[in-house]
This record gives structure tokens, C-alpha cells and sequence, in this order.
């Protein structure tokens, strides 16, 4: 996967369990709360459309199953050994 893609995706995947865990934003207005996550996840779905054919197929299982802390977890991984 090239970088810009993968700086991406980490972002958009971050992103999204930051928007899941602001239980403060969803006390205080459900319905902002619901449109930010409709939001993150449509980032996240059209990122994970243009995946390229070659992608790690483990990363790829966490993307298209919505395992975002493991598929976080495997984006970091490969981000601080490339840096």
C-alpha cells in the first residue's frame, strides 16, 4: 500500500473509535454524535473501497469486519517500524 494511502487510513481509523468514544458529544447531542460517526465511517468505507489488490489480507479482514482497534493496532505497528 503506498504511504499517502496508509497515512490515510490511520488517520480515518483513529478518527472513528474517537468519534465512538466521545460519550461526552453523544450525552449531550445524540444527534451530532450520529451524524460525526456517519461520517468517519463513510471516510472509512470509501478508504477501504480503494484498498489495492495487493493489501495485506489480515489488514484487510480488520477493515471490511470493523475491527478498528486491530486494524489501528496493525496500522501503527507497520507505521513506527517505517519510520
Amino acid at each position: 500500500m503506498e504511504a499517502m494511502n496508509f497515512s490515510q487510513l490511520l488517520v480515518a481509523v483513529s478518527h472513528r473509535l474517537e468519534v465512538v468514544a466521545d460519550h461526552k458529544l453523544r450525552a449531550r447531542d445524540p444527534a451530532e454524535h450520529l451524524q460525526k460517526l456517519k461520517e468517519a465511517a463513510a471516510r472509512l468505507d470509501v478508504l477501504v473501497a480503494t484498498l489495492p489488490a495487493d493489501c495485506d489480507p489480515q489488514l484487510r479482514h480488520f477493515l471490511e469486519r470493523q475491527s478498528y482497534a486491530k486494524a489501528l493496532d496493525w496500522l501503527q505497528a507497520r507505521s513506527d517500524s517505517s519510520g
